[in-house]
């Protein structure tokens, strides 16, 4: 005996046997039981959800003499008739038959009466096909057709058809299967033949059907004739997936912005055949597996995945900020809607790869944001905190540190942080600390007065009595301690100050930081910390390169000729 595919061979006959669209089920069968049967039905949906399937089953409910509840017996005459190939049910395919001329000979042919049946049923498959001529010439028909005709129209495209033909037909939406249903089905199958399993199998073969029966057991007929028995990875190898290991360190090398790995396993996959439009699927894939893992409680339930899989993504989801996990999915979206108008798909996808590991390289507030979550990463794994605190048991903690500057200060004796340099510590006091002859600050040196043992803070000195530079720092110090706006401290860290006058101007190249710093909010906050440093008046200014490298130089002059006036004309 020929071999039946899998699809063909578990197709329904009956509507208790079909995957869920329980909604449409239950409007034909009340419409058998009550004898309203219409002339005219729409079934549209995603491929592979039972369209045709229930258009054939309704068929022969509706001329079965002796129905089970609403479906057909398979027993009576006309059951065995329709299913031998009985003149009463006509099925065409639109795809290939939709010219005029078809259709001008279905309206002569539906004038001819059933021969066995009650009924005589036209199923007319893709019909959004179908020619401006050939629905002109069905309309008619379809709008008044004879007593014993019914019409079926399957479609996935229903925006294709034109609004007459549409508001004739009773619409009936089929909807994507969840995936356990998918399991379940699959897995009463397997059964049946006698197949042998695993879990973790079927639930990737249910996934990779997206939602669709016939697409599932399209791909478990593939994966079945691999090997004796259903496993994960035999599903994986049939499908063509990358290997997981291989996936998952690209994956965690793009999340944690390590550019190099992630470009050289990408090129080992790639160099291996693995296709471009593949690898990004599977990345896809597993970013969403990263995470459903980092997000859900019950995710290990949720991916169906073998134990050792989902603890490497689990791994990977904790090490991940979530940020990270959100912009390098969209951005990934983004280039595999691309790839087909890309001249180089490799090209493309090793762009997106690029731009995910460089979140420093874009000024988009979704890359800032992933910066700000990895600075105060590392902040919360430094080995003491970051504000002020007495001179007193600096002895214990600075032999860890590296001595940044020493600055003098007539008043105040205090110790800050530097947050923009790498966390440093930064020392303004009236004296020289000493160093050992290791390079650690001699403890002893570090005796003060009383007054040295008070509790520091950035001293306040008149704006005309600072340089930029210093103005700048100091603004920068104070807002990492006061604001808890990150991303605000991030963009404000790029800008370059200057004074004119009493006025401290901020500029910046990027339009992008300039839009976001004179939002009321950022300014409200950047003057009350400049108010608190001693300095009043300030702007922001967005200048191109070429004004940035004028001023730098006309500093730069102003400097080394001190004595002479220079103006810039």
């Amino acid at each position: 005996m020929a071999h039946v595919s899998l699809y063909r061979r578990f197709r329904p006959d009956s509507f208790d046997k079909m995957v869920r669209q329980e909604h449409v089920v239950r409007v034909l069968e009340n419409q058998i039981k009550q004898g309203a049967v219409g002339h005219a039905y729409l079934f549209c949906g995603p491929r592979g959800t039972g369209k045709t399937s229930v258009a054939r089953i309704f068929a022969r409910a509706v001329n079965c003499e002796r129905p089970k509840g609403a479906s057909p017996c398979g027993k009576c005459a006309a059951c065995k008739a329709i299913a031998d190939g009985s003149l009463d049910v006509v099925e065409i395919d639109a795809a290939s038959n939709n010219g005029v001329n078809e259709m001008r000979d279905l309206r002569e042919k539906v004038q001819y009466p059933p021969v066995t049946g009650k009924y005589k049923v036209y199923i007319i498959d893709e019909v959004h096909m179908l020619t401006d001529s050939a629905y002109n010439a069905l309309l008619k028909t379809l709008e008044e057709p004879p007593s014993h005709a019914i019409f079926i129209l399957a479609t996935t495209e229903p925006h294709k058809i034109p609004a007459t033909i549409l508001s004739r037909c009773m619409r009936l939406d089929f909807k994507l299967i969840p995936a356990e249903d998918l399991e379940a089905h699959l897995k009463s199958i397997l059964k049946e033949i006698g197949k042998e399993y695993e879990t973790e199998a079927v639930a990737a073969i249910a996934r990779a059907g997206a939602g669709s029966d016939r697409d599932m057991l399209s791909i478990a007929e593939t994966c079945i004739a691999f090997s004796d028995k259903l496993t994960y990875e035999a599903v994986c190898a049939a499908l063509g997936t990358a290997d997981f290991d291989t996936t998952a360190k690209l994956a965690f090398a793009m999340l944690c912005a390590d550019m190099p790995t992630a470009l050289f396993v990408t090129e080992n996959l790639l160099a291996e055949g693995k296709s471009v439009g593949v690898l990004m699927r599977d990345l896809l894939e597993l970013l969403r597996q990263i995470a459903v893992a980092k997000t859900c409680a019950n995710a290990e339930k949720l991916l169906a995945l073998p134990k050792e899989l989902f603890c490497k993504i689990k791994e990977i989801a904790d090490e991940s900020d979530g940020r990270a996990i959100m912009r390098a999915s969209e951005i990934l979206s983004k280039t595999e809607s691309e790839l087909r108008f890309a001249s180089s798909p490799r090209i493309a996808l090793e762009t997106a790869i690029m731009r995910i590991s460089m979140p420093q390289a874009e000024y988009d507030i979704d890359a800032l944001l992933v910066r700000v979550s990895a600075l105060e990463k590392r902040l919360s794994e430094l080995p003491m905190p970051l504000p002020s605190f007495p001179v007193e048991g600096m002895g214990e903690a600075l032999p860890q540190q590296t001595r940044q500057d020493t600055k003098r200060s007539n008043e105040t004796q205090f110790v800050t942080f530097d947050c923009a340099a790498e966390e440093e510590p930064v020392w303004d006091t009236p004296f020289e600390p000493e160093f050992s002859e290791h390079g650690n600050v001699d403890d002893q040196n570090l005796s003060a007065s009383p007054k040295d043992k008070e509790t520091f803070a950035t001293p306040i000195a008149p704006a005309e009595e600072m340089t930029a530079e210093t103005a700048f720092g100091k603004f920068i110090r104070t807002l990492r301690k006061t604001s808890k706006n990150g991303v605000l401290f991030t963009m404000c860290s790029d800008l370059s100050a200057s004074f004119e006058g009493k006025l401290l101007v901020l500029s910046t190249e990027s339009e992008t930081i300039f839009r976001s710093l004179s939002r009321e909010e950022h300014k409200k906050i950047m003057a009350d910390t400049f108010q608190a440093i001693g300095v009043f008046d300030f702007e922001v200014r967005l200048v191109s390169s070429k004004k940035k490298e004028d001023a730098d130089a006309l500093s730069e002059l102003k400097k080394n000729f001190s004595d002479y006036p220079i103006e810039l004309k």
